[in-house]
């Protein structure tokens, strides 16, 4: 467990922790989140103290009981409402992946579960998770509103046409389809305050990857353009995306960070099936990034955190 006393040392990879705390030390109405970060950055700290070349080497483990609250439209994570984790994380609602995807096929809304959670340098997941008895884990039932995904609409796949739409930039500048026509470009969805490491920071970190293969590039790669558009327009502002740009060393000539009016982002999330629910100061959420071709039609789209920038590049180059 984390509650004894160690040597903290940071390194590149603790950078983000202190783009939260020192970058954005915002006001009372964050509490809940500011303490999900902080509890999330001591862990990262502690967990980057004599790493090893092994991933999986000096991984904390948590045995933890929820209740299944939902799942992503491709099941590829799970909501869990957690019990208090004694020296961790107090009780909340958040997203997991699952390292065994079997181990929740059969399970539903509503069912309690045990399971253990693991933290690496890299990664984040739950395994062993087993059915218990609902009254056996000490959760409250949540008065919650419906999730934006709740609204169907049709949607979208590999050859249909994006959708249109209206943002504004890291620098508060209008941006729309038109600003990206005749230019390839990767869309993705993020919020500058995911606390988990394996969703909005590994998609954040891989357009930085895709962005030094951009500018290193030829041909179609060299004029492909990235976009990154938040999940919590309410908290994102464009000052805020500016200072997030910065820290991943986004070139705006290349990489735009949007956010805009709240029913704008509510239909491009619903276009593309990108779970999206506020929950207990943080949000619970899919994932989805989609490759969309000089003419405006989406080319490919990758759903859940599975996939590299290496893939992405490949996947342009074919399309040249």
């Amino acid at each position: 467990m984390l509650g004894h006393r160690r040597t903290i040392c940071l390194d590149a990879d603790q950078r983000l922790c202190r783009f939260f705390l020192e970058g954005n030390p915002r006001s009372t109405s964050i509490l809940p989140m500011q303490k999900i970060l902080l509890t999330a950055c001591v862990a990262l700290a502690l967990l980057g103290c004599g790493r090893s070349t092994n991933p999986d080497q000096g991984a904390e483990h948590y045995d933890a009981r929820g209740v299944v609250r939902g799942f992503s439209p491709d099941r590829s994570t799970i909501e869990i409402h957690h019990e208090d984790i004694p020296g961790f994380m107090p009780s909340m609602t958040m997203p997991f992946v699952a390292r065994d995807r079997k181990q929740i096929a059969d399970l539903k809304t509503g069912d309690a579960i045990s399971f253990r959670m693991t933290m690496t340098q890299n990664d984040f997941w739950i395994e062993d998770v087993k059915k218990i008895r609902r009254e056996d884990v000490v959760v409250a039932e949540p008065k919650r509103t419906p999730p934006v995904s709740a609204e169907r609409d049709e949607r979208l796949k590999e050859g249909n046409k994006m959708p249109t739409f209206s943002l504004a930039n890291q620098n508060g500048e209008r941006i729309s389809l038109d600003t990206f026509r005749g230019q390839p470009f990767v869309l993705t969805f993020v919020f500058t305050r995911c606390p988990v490491r394996n969703f909005c920071p590994r998609m954040s970190s891989n357009f930085e990857e895709l962005q030094a293969e951009i500018k290193a590039g030829n041909g179609t790669l060299a004029t492909t353009r990235l976009l990154s558009v938040t999940l919590d327009p309410e908290y994102d502002t464009p000052k805020v995306l500016s200072d997030y740009a910065a820290f991943h060393h986004s070139d705006s000539k290349i990489w735009s960070f949007a956010t805009g009016d709240k029913k704008e982002i509510d239909s491009l999330t619903r276009a593309f099936s990108v779970y999206r629910q506020n929950e207990g100061g943080t949000i619970s959420h899919g994932l989805a990034t989609a490759l969309i071709n000089r003419n405006g039609m989406i080319e490919k789209i990758w759903r859940g955190n599975a996939w590299t920038p290496a893939e992405v590049v490949e996947e342009i180059k074919r399309n040249e």
